[in-house]
């Protein structure tokens, strides 16, 4: 199993550039902590919470970075097709490693509002950019007459090497979707253990039916914090959980010292997952950052 990290670019920081650095500091963590994957989000239209930006805070965190694979997540509904190609390859071209392309079509919120698209066309317009990208990707000279009209459009540079492309998906249809269009597949993060198995199994099928050989990358997000121990793990976390993190159960979140977390990931492991996804549960730096420190007596123990 493969342990990566997707750094939170929704901060509780005290200005924009403090939160900046934090960015850039917890991405040296994971560096040092030899994880297997960074990744970022993507959200829209987020005032009063402060968000950085996934392309440019991704192409800083690069220089803290080794060869080992990025990406980042894209809702794909809310971004022009060749724009987005475009900014994907420029990233690729970047790095010296594997480049993933994370996407979903995106919750029914008001980033759509926001951003001016339909939320009815988030399921079309993700299938049709996927396509369009794949062919920009591939050298292909692109016409489009649906979703997003253009005409000739062509991107350069063209990545270095294949982009992968990881499909969130929770409903039955969306993993479906996943199974027969992308590379793998990454569960939502507030599944129990039950639904990870559930929902595992269920890609697993979906994807022998569309024929594919091979299962792809079968990846779960999880919002972690690793602690010197079990009790002071519990003991940070409290409040957090307390007051009801992002509505998840507390067996969708993986707290506790460094063997704890890891027997909970072997049992991801055992259940079909290939790679973790981790996220800070914590808010604050200091913990944040030590939390990501000891994710390498995890992998260590995973392994």
């Amino acid at each position: 199993m493969h342990i990566g990290i997707s750094v939170a670019t929704a901060l509780q920081a005290p200005d924009a550039r403090t939160g900046a650095r934090w960015l850039v500091e917890r991405t040296a963590a994971a560096q040092e902590a030899q994880l297997d994957s960074l990744f970022v989000g993507d959200h829209h239209s987020t005032k009063p919470m402060l968000y950085y930006q996934n392309v440019p805070i991704l192409g800083r965190m690069l220089a803290e970075w080794g060869n080992r694979p990025v990406g980042a997540l894209f809702l794909l509904p809310l971004w022009h097709p060749v724009l987005l190609a475009e900014q994907i390859a420029t990233l690729a071209s970047l790095h010296e490693g594997r480049f993933i392309m994370q996407c979903a079509i995106g919750p029914d919120d008001r980033q759509f509002p926001a951003m001016g698209v339909d939320v009815r066309q988030r399921p079309s317009r993700f299938e049709e950019s996927l396509n369009i990208m794949r062919k920009l990707w591939a050298g292909e000279t692109v016409t489009s007459e649906g979703r997003w009209q253009f005409q000739n459009a062509q991107i350069m540079p063209e990545p270095p090497e294949e982009i992968e492309v990881w499909i969130g998906a929770v409903a039955s249809r969306a993993i479906d979707r996943a199974a027969k269009l992308g590379d793998g597949w990454l569960a939502a993060p507030g599944l129990t253990p039950r639904q990870a198995v559930e929902q595992s199994a269920a890609y697993y099928e979906r994807r022998q039916i569309h024929g594919h050989q091979e299962p792809g990358i079968v990846a779960i997000r999880r919002d972690i914090y690793v602690g010197e121990s079990d009790s002071e793990a519990e003991e940070t976390t409290r409040s957090v959980v307390e007051a009801g993190h992002r509505g998840f159960d507390r067996s969708a979140m993986a707290i506790g010292s460094p063997e704890t977390v890891a027997a909970q990931f072997r049992t991801l492991s055992e259940a079909g997952y290939t790679d973790v996804i981790v996220r800070n549960l914590m808010p604050t730096q200091e913990h944040a950052i030590a939390s990501i420190r000891r994710l390498a007596e995890v992998r260590a123990s995973v392994r």
